[in-house]
């Protein structure tokens, strides 16, 4: 049975990268950015709350899913089995995946049974993804890290638990809940989960570059990997690590002038998701991300994280890029 299902899941994804789930920056204007550059990767939304969405259906925000993000996994979280079945009932309209968030290690959200501290309730755990289940006929996949503390890490223990429970691809983020994104990820340490279960497993934590999913892949044997934090700024990771994987081919990272234009034109389509005032607002976050490898960048930063002004920060945006344009000619 686990055979077939590997194979199903496998066939549904395509590519051997994913879009990793992130609170508050995997929106729907983001997934839709790196499906501009990779047409068949996993995109997955950010963390949706089955609680909050049991009480309030109407999160535009995150359902929104246009017809071109398939393949798609919407992730849940929460620690109530009934909840949670329903917020899968509800998510299958519009997801090709549920995944389920066991790996947040957000003190808030572990601070409400949720995320990472199930892995110290394993049981719990299961009864989640039966739950999840029931209330759908779409794959269900786990997303969880290598353990709670160093103390306590029961990440081959815990990736048996879900494959017995029902799940048909599992992601793996090597650290610890207690490392939060502190220190580095322990590839290694998914390959002995990976020898331990015989469904897909997917590499996650400190993918910034095709160099760096190369050495993953040969570290952890994983079947896939998720890359997160590594897209922020550069929305054409996962399709340069996609080509790399498929074709052998190396295709250059975006110069400091593109990652200005895409910066850009992800400004203005947050824009239009979310009107100008909020969007603005919200894009503060981004800026560092598209800036960091240009010289002043902390001054740059200071001056856009400021700036209300839609116009202002379009000029302001010219302005870096004519500095660019000085040091680069």
């Amino acid at each position: 049975m686990q055979t077939k299902n590997k194979s199903t899941v496998l066939e549904l994804i395509k590519s051997k990268v994913s879009l990793a789930p992130m609170a508050g920056l995997t929106d729907y204007v983001l997934r839709s950015m790196v499906r501009q550059y990779c047409p068949d990767c996993l995109l997955t939304t950010e963390m949706i709350s089955s609680e909050f969405l049991n009480q309030n259906r109407n999160q535009n925000e995150i359902l929104k899913l246009n017809p071109d993000h398939h393949p798609i996994a919407y992730q849940i979280c929460g620690h109530k089995p009934y909840l949670m079945q329903k917020a899968a009932i509800q998510l299958s309209e519009y997801a090709d995946i549920i995944d389920i968030n066991m790996g947040c290690p957000v003190r808030k959200v572990v601070g409400g049974n949720d995320g990472s501290a199930l892995m110290r309730n394993v049981e719990l755990a299961k009864e989640i993804v039966i739950a999840v289940k029931e209330g759908t006929t779409k794959p269900v996949s786990v997303k969880f890290r290598l353990g709670f503390s160093q103390d306590e890490m029961n990440y081959v223990e815990f990736g048996q638990a879900m494959q017995q429970a029902g799940a048909e691809l599992i992601t793996l983020h090597a650290r610890t809940r207690s490392q939060m994104y502190s220190g580095s990820a322990d590839w290694a340490k998914i390959k002995d989960l990976k020898n331990n279960v015989d469904i897909p497993v997917f590499a996650n934590g400190d993918i910034k570059s095709v160099e760096d999913a190369k050495k993953c892949f040969e570290q952890s044997n994983a079947d896939g990997i998720a890359i997160g934090r590594g897209i922020l700024g550069d929305p054409t990771l996962i399709g340069r690590v996609s080509e790399y994987l498929k074709t052998g081919k190396m295709l250059p990272a975006p110069t400091p002038i593109q990652k200005l234009q895409m910066m850009k034109e992800h400004l203005n389509r947050e824009i239009e998701l979310r009107g100008e005032r909020v969007g603005v607002k919200f894009f503060r976050k981004l800026y560092p991300f598209y800036i960091s490898s240009i010289p002043n960048a902390v001054k740059m930063r200071a001056v856009l994280v400021l700036e209300n002004d839609y116009k202002k920060v379009c000029e302001y945006i010219k302005e870096i890029e004519n500095q660019v344009k000085t040091y680069t000619v």
